[in-house]
């Protein structure tokens, strides 16, 4: 029994020395989020809808698309045309939200160079970083008040001024907060005396980005604008013959099916192509 023992002792020992020479790949600490999914926090912070993340979004998309797929075919008895209307009720939650959240990042585009100034301004004028970062919500641009507010009862509650600037970026979801968030924390954590000079540097880009969006943004609104007058143009008379139930008996044969397929799925193709010609690309976030 004994030696049985020292046997089996004396192979676990071999085979943790062999095990060693094979070290293995450290495991990430956690999964980093899927992009859309990121994005579509990121739109509901800016759009204001801080209740809910992206499972209660989609569920309200669903409800939305149910709810209006039963109305129309109450309406309509074409199956066809009511999960047409359905789909685009379960896109409209969605669009609003985007629509919201891209008028909010284009507003925050105009005053981030203006609270980068008041930071420059409060570290010139001897204020601590926390107590510069404070200050904007008080002083700062409205529209940044209540973030930064909220990062100043964090930090007067806890102390920890890393934790309070990453809970600082979760509620702005912005690029441009990432980017001066990361500046005043490797400022704090290593010291320097080059803060001021990269926030004034940030400034004056931050400014000229915002004015050459502004006009490539007035000039090429004519084919957002467009793209959506044509893609909702063709529903539009759909949604008209709906109030007349002869008119849609078309849709309850094969070939009316199919006609309604392919002109939905040639309206997507079609507005997706314009706005992406015409909508400029959207800074990504990728200093989470």
């Amino acid at each position: 029994m004994t030696g049985a023992l020292l046997g089996l002792g004396l192979g676990l020992g071999l085979a943790c020395i062999w095990w060693s020479f094979w070290p293995q790949p450290p495991r990430e600490q956690a999964r980093r989020p899927n992009a859309f999914l990121g994005r579509l926090d990121d739109d509901l912070v800016l759009a204001g809808v801080t209740s809910i993340r992206w499972p209660g979004l989609l569920a309200v998309c669903l409800i939305t698309g149910c709810v209006v797929m039963v109305l129309s075919l109450a309406l309509t008895r074409v199956p066809a045309v009511s999960l047409a209307f359905a789909v685009m009720g379960a896109w409209s939650p969605l669009a609003v939200v985007r629509s919201r959240a891209r008028r909010q990042r284009s507003r925050l585009r105009d005053v981030w160079p203006d609270a980068v100034d008041h930071i420059a301004s409060g570290v010139r004028a001897g204020l601590s970083l926390p107590e510069a970062l404070i200050q904007l919500g008080h002083r700062g641009p409205v529209e940044l008040r209540p973030a930064f507010e909220a990062f100043g009862h964090d930090y007067r509650a806890s102390g920890r001024f890393t934790d309070s600037l990453d809970r600082l970026k979760e509620r702005l979801a912005d690029p441009v907060a990432d980017r001066l968030v990361e500046a005043v924390r490797l400022a704090r954590e290593v010291g320097g005396s080059d803060l001021g000079r990269v926030l004034r540097a940030l400034s004056t880009f931050l400014r000229e980005d915002a004015r050459s969006r502004a006009e490539l943004e007035a000039r090429q609104s004519w084919t957002v604008n467009a793209a959506r007058l044509a893609m909702v143009a063709p529903w539009i008379v759909l949604l008209l013959m709906a109030t007349r139930g002869t008119a849609l008996q078309a849709y309850r044969e094969p070939t009316g099916v199919v006609i309604l397929i392919v002109g939905a799925v040639l309206s997507v193709l079609a507005y997706q192509a314009m706005t992406r010609i015409g909508r400029l690309p959207e800074e990504q976030r990728v200093l989470r």
